[in-house]
């Protein structure tokens, strides 16, 4: 028994001395592990190159590019709070709703200092206000105020850089602290960083503001305006380059840019990318580094071969025989090249991030833009090659909508900004998007008569249903007897008796008053007595009691020669086949052509006449002949002033 505890006990002290010569120094760290864990991980991994290793960058200078003049995202959130120091407005807490209550939507514009220069295009700002319904001269009826200092370039090194803002607008009576004021910029900051620095405090105006990054957007409150040329026009504009028989869709080039490539400084990191994926095939990226005073001085190796393929191609054959054009940010986030891809119907692929697009509370983007990422622009080919054919022609489309509705001229993109702040002062009367995104557009529907889509007959192919199959007989009396006359008992009577007549209403034009209810012959249909002002011009009014999409305008000496002659022509011919031209030329459709074909003269039929904003289709018979061939002497457009 002793002899097996002697064992026992060289055994376990065997394996203590082994443990100890061969696992001691790990028991020795295992001991003070706790005390040194610390110093352990920051010395891990012990590299024998240690010191011909750089630390890790910090993700602020990633960003950067490595080039200090750009600015890091920390830099800017400090040079935004420096300038909108009411970065938290919105409406309802920096905009005195009261001031819009008494005289409803009234713009004024300050009056102009001779001695103060003003810019060419901020000239046709105010003048684009001043032509507006909403324009007053009276400051005490305005609900919005616009400056008279010019504040578009705010470059102070520009040459139309003004000076002295802050002592200038702080001495006008009207200033509140900007609130109520409607603050317009194209350009902000200057070389290097081209931050949003505008020079003087804002207060509590609303900006529409050219290049505006997102981050300093105040959602619901400032409008992302476009930047656009000095030669930009006042008023109509160019149409835009697509025409009807631009099909298929597919030009020669599937993507192209030409343009200026900075060598240095903010916003060169992504043109100088953009030769990676030029072809010489169907993708063009032109670029040229020739601009500038000192380009020689910062040029590198690629200047000379860019410099000499840049001269090879025209920008405006680029634009028009190009599917899709790429639109990078400058020196600032947006460009005119953004416009310019817009008129040409080359879809632009926006390499902009950051950037809140013009209008984008009302206008839906993604209908007519490829917005792309600066840092994934190998990927932009393929991206486009992959979307269809009719989704390309549906961009299109689109991108010649937007132009011709928003931004072919200097007067639709101030009215656009006048139409979205509005807007927001009556929400429950407010345009939808679909209103702002679809033909005629948000200028021309005015939610002033509805905001009922089925109110507009250009909308109904969009909404899949159809214009009513009755009309409104609308006769106009002007019996100086102040009794009724045989013709206009029997003309009632006529139109009654065809069934597609909704209901009659007679404007009563006489001096005399209209007879008593009773004295009025009974119809299938109602009668209505609408009172006139003697006017012939009273018959084309809007009259809240016309019901129907459809207007035939009688006189009361019109005379029809059978019972069976309204019935049949005026309902079923003028229904189903006028009224259907009408209804395709007022939602931009072709006309098929059927029915009968109105007189010729000086008016046209709705198939030959150009698409039209209006509501109502009127036909006017004016004497017994023109019903006998035809029930319609012209055509015309009224919008009525009615409520949904």
């Amino acid at each position: 028994m002793q002899t097996r505890k002697k064992y026992i006990f060289l055994a376990l002290l065997a394996s203590w001395l082994l443990l100890f010569f061969f696992g001691g120094d790990q028991l020795h760290r295992f001991a003070f592990f706790s005390e040194r864990k610390a110093e352990a991980q920051r010395n891990w991994p012990r590299w024998t190159d240690q010191s011909l290793l750089k630390s890790f960058a910090d993700p602020e200078e990633l960003q950067s590019d490595g080039d200090p003049s750009v600015p890091s995202p920390r830099e800017r959130r400090v040079a935004q709070l420096s300038i909108y120091k009411n970065s938290r407005c919105r409406m309802e807490t920096c905009f005195d709703f009261s001031r819009c209550e008494k005289h409803g939507f009234r713009v004024f514009t300050y009056p102009r200092d001779r001695d103060q220069p003003i810019s060419e295009s901020y000239s046709k700002i105010l003048t684009s206000i001043e032509r507006s319904r909403y324009y007053t001269p009276n400051p005490e009826e305005a609900c919005l105020f616009i400056l008279s200092i010019d504040t578009l370039d705010r470059d102070h090194l520009s040459g139309q850089y003004i000076h002295n803002v802050d002592e200038k607008i702080r001495g006008f009576p009207l200033w509140n602290g900007g609130r109520n004021h409607l603050i317009f910029n194209l350009y902000s900051g200057t070389w290097p960083n081209y931050t949003e620095d505008l020079g003087f405090d804002i207060g509590q105006a609303i900006l529409a503001k050219a290049s505006f990054y997102t981050e300093s957007f105040r959602p619901g409150f400032d409008i992302s305006i476009p930047l656009f040329p000095k030669d930009h026009p006042q008023h109509g504009g160019e149409r835009g380059w697509l025409y009807q028989d631009s099909v298929p869709p597919k030009k020669k080039y599937l993507l192209v840019f030409k343009g200026k490539r900075y060598l240095t400084g903010i916003g060169s990191g992504t043109r100088n990318a953009l030769h990676h994926i030029h072809n010489g095939k169907d993708i063009i990226s032109l670029t040229t580094c020739k601009h500038g005073k000192d380009w020689e001085r910062h040029k590198d190796t690629r200047c000379d071969k860019d410099n000499l393929n840049y001269e090879k191609f025209d920008y405006q054959e680029l634009l028009h025989n190009s599917t899709f054009c790429i639109v990078p940010r400058g020196r600032r986030l947006g460009s005119f090249r953004f416009l310019e891809a817009l008129q040409a119907a080359c879809i632009p692929v926006l390499l902009s991030d950051g950037w809140e697009l013009p209008f984008a509370e009302a206008i839906d983007w993604g209908k007519a833009a490829v917005v792309g990422n600066e840092r994934l622009l190998l990927q932009i080919p393929s991206a486009v090659r992959c979307i269809h054919p009719e989704r390309v022609l549906a961009f299109q489309q689109q991108t010649q909508f937007l132009w011709d509705a928003y931004f072919s001229s200097v007067d639709k993109i101030v009215h656009t900004t006048l139409e979205i702040i509005k807007d927001r002062l009556l929400q429950h009367r407010s345009r939808s998007r679909f209103l702002w995104n679809t033909l005629p557009g948000g200028l021309l529907a005015l939610p002033d008569f509805s905001t009922y889509l089925g109110d507009f007959p250009f909308y109904h192919l969009q909404r899949g249903s159809s214009p009513s199959k009755k009309f409104t007989a609308f006769i106009r009396a002007t019996s100086m007897a102040g009794s009724l006359s045989q013709p206009i008992l029997r003309l009632i009577q006529a139109v009654s008796g065809s069934q597609y007549c909704a209901q009659i209403l007679v404007l009563w034009s006489s001096e005399k008053p209209s007879p008593p209810s009773g004295k009025w012959p009974q119809t299938t249909v109602p009668l209505t007595v609408i009172q006139g002002r003697g006017k012939v011009s009273d018959r084309f009014f809007p009259y809240a009691a016309i019901q129907t999409d459809a207007v035939l305008s009688l006189d009361e000496h019109t005379s029809l020669s059978t019972s069976e002659t309204l019935p049949s022509w005026c309902g079923a011919a003028f229904l189903s086949a006028s009224w259907a031209s009408l209804h395709r030329a007022t939602s931009g459709m072709p006309s098929k052509g059927a029915g009968a074909t109105p007189p010729s003269g000086p008016t046209s039929s709705p198939s030959s006449s150009p698409p039209l904003p209006s509501i109502t289709g009127i036909i006017t018979a004016s004497s017994p002949s023109t019903c006998r061939r035809g029930c319609g002497s012209w055509w015309t457009a009224w919008p009525p002033a009615r409520t949904s």
